[in-house]
């Protein structure tokens, strides 16, 4: 897919999916962003960038943990997010928000203790460039500390994809899940400069009380929002239907509980390991 268009796709895809975003998503993730945040061990007084950040879920942890001497700086391609992400901030005086592409981060060099992107690599057309860009705004001695979803086979969600792509020729997250192959993430951040300080594989589980639930996070609050809000009632009704399907082995009861697994990675500069 061409660069910009994946772009758009993904910049209003996430300004549909803002406002249902963390009631389906925010307990599913927890794990994997309070493991992203002990790699990064944020220290209280430091300056933290959260690249990606959505509503500002880790954000704003990172803010507690740096405290009021410290400040973080989440930036996102979506309005809509940062949007969201601003009202819940309010007058906290050391979380702010701005809108910005990851792969041109509108930032100088050299101004951040440690950077945190926690599942948006996946989304960016060049994932070499943004983690370059995050190295660049890094401080020396500073670290950066990055979340994905694991092995393809790992993430029983996985099938949505395939069966949006059935319906419209969207090609809405091309390779999505090759950074969660074996080493895919460390040998990104080395190639970026970085030296690997730790990696960790997580396992859990998704939890959904019934099928409408499973359904609306997979279509409305994920990335296939815009290719959902596209689709007639037919299609809605056909795509859940299949989705259903593919994750019927992990039905409990009434709900589901489908396997998941992230890789967290956190590196920087060689100075680190002396």
């Amino acid at each position: 897919m061409e660069a910009r268009l994946q772009r758009r796709i993904q910049r209003y895809g996430w300004d549909l999916a803002a406002r249902v975003y963390e009631p389906l998503w925010q307990t599913q993730l927890a794990c994997a962003q309070s493991a992203l945040l002990a790699q990064a061990a944020l220290g209280a007084g430091e300056r933290v960038l959260d690249v990606a950040c959505g509503t500002g879920l880790v954000t704003f942890e990172a803010a507690k943990a740096v405290g009021t001497e410290g400040s973080v700086l989440g930036v996102d391609l979506s309005d809509e997010m940062i949007a969201a992400a601003r009202a819940t901030a309010q007058s906290r005086s050391n979380v702010a928000f701005r809108r910005m592409d990851a792969e041109s981060l509108e930032l100088p060099d050299g101004g951040f203790d440690a950077v945190l992107c926690a599942f948006g690599l996946m989304y960016v057309p060049d994932p070499g460039c943004a983690v370059r860009e995050m190295r660049r705004v890094l401080k020396p001695r500073g670290r950066l500390a990055i979340a994905v979803w694991g092995a393809r086979a790992r993430c029983g969600w996985s099938e949505v994809f395939s069966i949006v792509e059935a319906e419209v020729a969207s090609e809405v997250c091309p390779l999505f899940f090759r950074l969660g192959e074996a080493h895919a993430l460390e040998r990104l951040c080395e190639q970026a400069g970085l030296t690997v300080l730790a990696q960790q594989r997580l396992v859990a589980n998704l939890i959904y009380a019934d099928a409408g639930e499973a359904c609306r996070a997979a279509f409305v609050a994920g990335p296939v929002a815009l290719a959902w809000s596209r689709f007639d009632g037919r299609a809605r009704e056909r795509v859940c239907r299949r989705y259903l399907d593919a994750i019927s082995r992990w039905r409990q009861g009434a709900g589901f509980r489908v396997p998941a697994e992230f890789v967290i990675v956190c590196a920087g500069s060689s100075s680190l390991c002396l």
